[in-house]
């Protein structure tokens, strides 16, 4: 179960990524909003992540 979360997490990660960085307007503030959207996702699969190991406990 962990595997898949993880595998969940990390695939929503690349896919907005990816539509990100083919999108047809790569400036400078699409690049700003490509940053924070990694740094939000990372904290949002951070905390989903241990809340769900402690909700598996």
């Amino acid at each position: 179960m962990n595997k898949f979360i993880r595998g969940i997490t990390a695939g929503a990660v690349v896919g907005a990524v990816a539509g990100m960085m083919f999108a047809p307007r790569l400036d400078r503030g699409t690049r700003r909003r490509l940053r924070r959207s990694a740094k939000y996702m990372k904290g949002f699969a951070q905390d989903a992540y241990g809340g769900m190991r402690d909700m598996m406990r």
